[in-house]
């Protein structure tokens, strides 16, 4: 068989053909033979001295040799020109190394990957330091590691429009859009925590926050399974990570594999699998990482955890764990259920970051709403460049933005499209590559291949196809277009999950994997420990442990996030920390961090470091929540669910048990049930009282962003309208009394219809009877006013005649 497989590798090497896939025969080509791209990664091949091998492009190595064993040790000399790699790379999309394989055609991409929120997670790092005792302060300083901005700040990328608009963002927010960040300390050992618990933040944030870092693969559960780098998004992978292609050489049986040897990402780049075409990044992909923390992959899905694990299957088994979670199954994203993928209203710069540093999820993010389907009044190509993305309390004003007919060079590497009367342009000034004007219409395309002709709300309303309910809220009532988010509404649930509640415990020798110092540890092959299969070198000191409170998912309450627009929240990082010391005692129990309020430094006020966070948790749906949902719900305006009322005190120890009347315990042996927390003592669900006094942090990013001011509460505030006219019925007076008189006479059946008729008449009634009045005076005082002239002119001799 070895004398075989080498008179192979000779015969092959003599015609110049692929001699990698003598053992890797049946392999999928990473591209179609007859795609763009693989015409350019063989021109590669042959410049570098390899024609005819497209493998030694990506994955460089020695194909050359006639032994296995050092085919893949890296190859005896340079491409041609220095073009490529030298070594083996058996993940090319490594950001460790991947400037000599991706980036070779994608140059940008691959150098702004190193400062975006995928490759830093400045946000999430940021907030669990706050909850912790605000190890940064309101800074965010600290990343996955050592990063700058370029010197240049013209180096951003994006058009000029779009860097003029990022450095006024700068201006409002420094300390959201740093030039520098350090990378975050080593977990501490056990001996420290016990000593210094808020240094447990750290082990916190390497063992759970960090795995989703896309410098590793992560953690290998179901669900979770993943490429590093760019094959994060670009390689698939299915939930239960087994290998399903053609390649002998890959274990089928064994999980933690990509699904199959090809590139998902535009619709020209077509994946082959088990009779199956495809094309487009699956949004499957996406929630391998945005399943924890605003949770928006699951949501978009219509995925909702829970802690129980309903319903059985044939065989009598519970419903298996997705990311370590149970789900229940509401309502998908309706663009989701038009076809439509993540990245068909993300953008690159979205995804791969501009080249600059970005320190929450709302810095990096360039598009709105109305940037498609624009507003009752106004077209998009008719809006303002910042419209919905003001970062302050007023609507964007300025001439219209139109659209554009150019795209970057850089872009144009990928799939475009005819611009037909021009590309869309985003809330900051960048143009979709995808969403075009066709005429009065928005034409979408998909990268599943499917083109959506889209209707702006301006020709919706022209053509009367928008509901009365509708129209009342977006074009009746401007305030909701002009101060609040378009999916405040439409997002119709929102997951809440209430109280999270860690446990860092240091006691009996126990430890967790530090994913983060896994990832760093990358040798030149762009292998991480992980993949070497060496992740016990990165075990530290301490296992953590999660639970809440509770969860909700219906009608969630509204905050000022910050962009200055109302929006929907839901809880953000609402940590109660427990440390238990080496010695099995804990040093922290339970414990919530009282914070200054960085916000508003000179009131010398203390909040909890319990976060409400503005979220848009990307669960749209065509019909909106009810207007009842915000204008009459005490949670909708911070109140909590039912007011807060509900919960008792949770700063005192709670015990079940046999008790006297007057609540003592009878037995002395028991155990208490509910321990107390420190410092909050309210319902997770209530963040500000009536008088505006902030109970919890509301968004720790944003300078704009917290609860609603008393004004807006007083604006939104509608309960009890129904006491407006039922304390007077049925005989609050002679008329009340005479009018409910008639209508049992007359058997008039009060339904929801007929109430709201009356209501209508009453309002319609009630107003001209006001207009009649103010007019009748008017009319009367100019009488008044004429019969005095006309009567002293009467009495004046010189009107009479005399002399």
């Amino acid at each position: 068989m070895r004398i075989f497989i080498l008179f192979v590798f000779l015969t092959l090497s003599l015609f110049g053909a692929n001699q990698c896939i003598v053992c890797h025969k049946g392999i999928e080509d990473i591209r179609d033979r007859n795609s763009s791209m693989m015409q350019e990664i063989l021109k590669v091949a042959d410049k570098a001295g390899h024609s005819g091998n497209d493998c030694i492009v990506c994955h460089g190595g020695n194909p050359k040799s006639k032994s296995i064993k050092y085919a893949h040790k890296g190859t005896v000399e340079y491409f041609k020109k220095n073009e490529g790699p030298k070594e083996f790379y058996p993940a090319p999309g490594s950001p460790w190394i991947n400037k000599n394989t991706c980036g070779m055609c994608h140059k940008e991409q691959v150098e702004a990957q190193y400062n975006s929120l995928m490759m830093t997670e400045q946000g999430k790092i940021h907030g669990v330091l706050y909850s912790f005792g605000g190890l940064e302060g309101y800074e965010h300083t600290m990343a996955n590691y050592d990063a700058k901005n370029p010197t240049d700040p013209h180096a951003r990328l994006g058009t000029k429009a779009y860097k003029e608009y990022m450095a006024k963002l700068k201006k409002f927010n420094p300390q959201v859009y740093p030039d520098t960040n350090k990378q975050i300390p080593p977990a501490p050992t056990a001996k420290e925590a016990t000593k210094h618990p808020e240094l447990a933040a750290y082990t916190y944030l390497r063992n759970q926050c960090l795995r989703c870092h896309t410098g590793g693969k992560g953690r290998q559960k179901r669900g979770d399974y993943r490429g590093i780098g760019c094959a994060s998004c670009h390689i698939p992978y299915s939930n239960n990570g087994f290998y399903e292609g053609g390649d002998k050489t890959i274990p089928h049986n064994k999980a933690g594999h990509l699904l199959v040897h090809q590139i998902q990402a535009s619709r020209n780049s077509v994946v082959h699998v088990n009779d199956i075409n495809y094309t487009g990044v699956p949004t499957k992909t996406c929630s391998t990482c945005h399943n924890r923390g605003k949770r928006i992959g699951v949501s978009y899905e219509g995925m909702m955890e829970t802690k129980y694990n309903p319903t059985f299957d044939d065989k009598g088994n519970a419903q298996p764990r997705l990311h370590t979670k149970h789900y229940i199954h509401l309502k998908d994203d309706i663009h989701r259920k038009k076809g439509m993928l993540c990245q068909d209203c993300h953008t690159t710069r979205d995804l791969h970051g501009d080249g600059f540093i970005s320190g929450a999820t709302l810095a990096p993010v360039e598009i709105e709403c109305q940037d498609c389907h624009g507003t009752t009044k106004r077209y998009p190509w008719e809006l303002p460049l910042g419209y919905s993305d003001e970062f302050a309390t007023k609507p964007a004003e300025g001439k219209a933005r139109g659209v554009s007919k150019t795209l970057a060079k850089y872009l144009m590497k990928g799939t475009h499209y005819d611009p037909q009367d021009g590309y869309l342009l985003t809330a900051r000034g960048n143009p979709y590559k995808n969403v075009v004007r066709k005429g009065d219409d928005v034409v979408v395309h998909l990268a599943s291949g499917k083109d959506i002709t889209l209707h702006p709300l301006k020709k919706l309303k022209e053509q009367e196809k928008i509901s009365k309910k509708g129209l009342v809220a977006m074009d009746q009532i401007s305030a909701h277009n002009d101060k609040m988010e378009c999916y405040t509404c439409h997002d119709t649930w929102v997951p809440q999950c209430y109280g999270c509640h860690v446990k860092i415990d240091y006691s009996k020798g126990q430890k967790s994997v530090d994913w983060l110092a896994s990832a760093h540890d990358h040798d030149l092959h762009g292998t991480t420990a992980q993949m070497r299969g060496t992740l016990k070198k990165h075990l530290i000191d301490g296992k953590v442990t999660e639970t809440r409170s509770y969860l909700r998912w219906e009608d969630p309450p509204l905050v000022q996030n910050g962009e200055g627009r109302v929006s929907p929240a839901m809880p953000g990082c609402q940590v109660v920390i427990t440390v238990i010391g080496k010695d099995g005692k804990a040093v922290q129990q339970n414990h919530v961090n009282m914070m200054p309020d960085y916000k508003h430094p000179d009131s010398n006020k203390t909040l909890p470091g319990v976060v409400m966070a503005a979220v848009h948790s990307h669960t749209v749906q065509k019909e909106a929540r009810e207007c009842e949902s915000c204008h009459s719900n005490p949670k909708a305006m911070g109140y909590g669910i039912e007011g807060g009322k509900l919960f008792s005190d949770q700063t005192q120890d709670w015990s079940v048990g046999l008790k006297t009347a007057d609540g003592k315990m009878i037995a002395q042996k028991f155990t208490i049930q509910k321990p107390h927390i420190d410092n909050f003592g309210i319902d997770w669900s209530r963040f500000v009282d009536v008088n505006g006094t902030p109970l919890q942090t509301v968004d720790n990013h944003w300078n704009l962003a917290g609860a609603l001011s008393n004004e807006q509460r007083g604006k939104l505030d509608r309960r009890g309208v129904c006491l407006s006219c039922h304390k007077d019925i049925p005989e609050g007076n002679l008329a009340v009394s005479a009018m409910t008189h008639i209508a049992q006479m007359a058997e008039v059946t009060m339904d929801n219809k007929e109430h709201h008729s009356i209501l209508n008449k009453i309002l319609n009634i009630g107003a001209w009877f006001q207009i009649g009045a103010v007019v009748f005076v008017l009319l009367f005082g100019v009488y008044i006013a004429y019969a005095v002239f006309i009567k002293k002119r009467s009495i004046n001799p010189r009107n009479r005649g005399w002399k």
